[in-house]
């Protein structure tokens, strides 16, 4: 069976932590790829009021049998009470591209 893959979506606080989460996962073989995205404006619910923040975006690329450990490991170095986590299944790509990604991962 071939491996499936995704993409991560996580956002941050700032720069810092965002490379502290991405630096992290890499060392951890957990992702092949973090791109750090500046200047996210985000608007949200939070304790019952809407909410907005500059934010970072980290997009992650990885195997979709490391979500669970990617998971439990953003949640150690987050700042967030309830860190946005959230996978998107890559349904194509490019057959070396991907085959990257499983030589980088564990």
């Amino acid at each position: 069976m071939k491996t499936q893959h995704i993409i991560i979506l996580i956002t941050a606080k700032d720069k810092k932590e965002a490379e502290k989460i991405a630096k992290g996962l890499l060392e951890a073989k957990l992702i092949a790829c973090a791109n750090i995205i500046n200047g996210v404006q985000s608007l949200f619910w939070w304790q019952g009021k809407i909410g907005s923040s500059k934010e970072v975006l980290l997009v992650l690329k990885t195997k979709k049998t490391l979500f669970n450990k990617i998971s439990s490991k953003v949640k150690s170095l987050h700042s967030y009470q309830t860190p946005e986590i959230i996978a998107l299944s890559i349904l194509n790509g490019s057959e070396d591209y991907l085959n990257w990604i499983d030589a980088s991962c564990k």
